[in-house]
C-alpha cells in the first residue's frame, strides 16, 4: 500500500507547472508535497530529506531534470528514489535517454489528474 503521507518532492521551473501538479497531488490525498525551482535546489533538499517520490520537469537550467536524475542514480543514498520525468518533449531519443538514466516513468505535457494517478501507479503501487 501507498503511504499518502510520504514526503514527494515536484521539480520545475515554472511556478504555474508546480502549482498544478502539486494540487493533481494533493487531490490524489498526498499531504507532504515540497517544491523546487530547479535540479541543483532539489538535489540539495534531496541530500536533506529522504523522499518517497521525485517528479521533476526535463528543462530547467541551470540544471536540468535529466541531469538531476543522473545525479540521483549515480549517488548511493539516493539512487533508489522513484523518479518520474515531466516533459513537453515527446522525442523518442529524450525517452530512451531518460529510461537508459534510470527514470521511472515519464509523463509528456500536458496531461490529466488520470494520467497522473496511472503513471504513480506503476511506479508506486496501488493507491
Amino acid at each position: 500500500m501507498v503511504d499518502m503521507k510520504m514526503p514527494i518532492l515536484i521539480v520545475d521551473d515554472y511556478r504555474t507547472m508546480l502549482r498544478i501538479v502539486h494540487n493533481l497531488l494533493a487531490k490524489l490525498g498526498f499531504t507532504d508535497i515540497d517544491e523546487a525551482s530547479d535540479g541543483s535546489q532539489a538535489l540539495a533538499m534531496m541530500k536533506g530529506r529522504d523522499y518517497g517520490l521525485v517528479i521533476s520537469d526535463w528543462n530547467m537550467q541551470p540544471m536540468t531534470g535529466f541531469e538531476l536524475l543522473k545525479s540521483v542514480r549515480a549517488d548511493q543514498h539516493l539512487k533508489a528514489t522513484p523518479f518520474i520525468m515531466v516533459t513537453a518533449e515527446s522525442k523518442v531519443e529524450n525517452v530512451v535517454a531518460a529510461r537508459q538514466a534510470g527514470v521511472n516513468n515519464y509523463i509528456i505535457k500536458p496531461f490529466s489528474a488520470a494520467v497522473l494517478k496511472a503513471k504513480l501507479k506503476t511506479v508506486l503501487g496501488e493507491f
